[in-house]
C-alpha cells in the first residue's frame, strides 16, 4: 500500500529517510490535500531506473521482432561475433 504523507511531515528528515529506505517504495508527499511530489531512497531510484532500462529494451525488441518478423540465434551470433573480432 503506497505511503501518503503531508507536506509537514518532511520536518522529520531523519523519519523521512528511514521510512524511504525501510519501505524501498516511492512515499507520495500532499500539500494542503493535493499530490505534490514524490519521495524515495536512492536505491529504489536506482531499481526504477533499472526496471525502465529493460522495459525499453524489451519493447525496442519487440518492435524490431514486428518490423523484421526474423529471430536470431543468441548463440550463433555470439560465436559469428568472436570469430569476427577475436579470431
Amino acid at each position: 500500500m503506497p505511503q501518503i504523507r503531508p507536506i509537514t511531515d518532511m520536518r522529520n528528515t531523519t523519519e523521512m529517510s528511514n521510512l524511504c529506505h525501510a519501505k524501498r517504495e516511492p512515499i507520495f508527499i500532499t500539500k494542503n490535500g493535493y499530490g505534490d511530489m514524490v519521495v524515495m531512497s536512492i536505491e529504489t531510484y536506482d531499481e526504477m531506473l533499472d526496471t525502465a532500462t529493460t522495459d525499453a529494451a524489451i519493447a525496442e525488441a519487440e518492435q524490431e521482432l514486428g518490423r523484421d518478423g526474423k529471430l536470431y540465434d543468441a548463440r550463433e551470433e555470439l560465436r559469428a561475433l568472436r570469430g569476427k573480432h577475436i579470431g
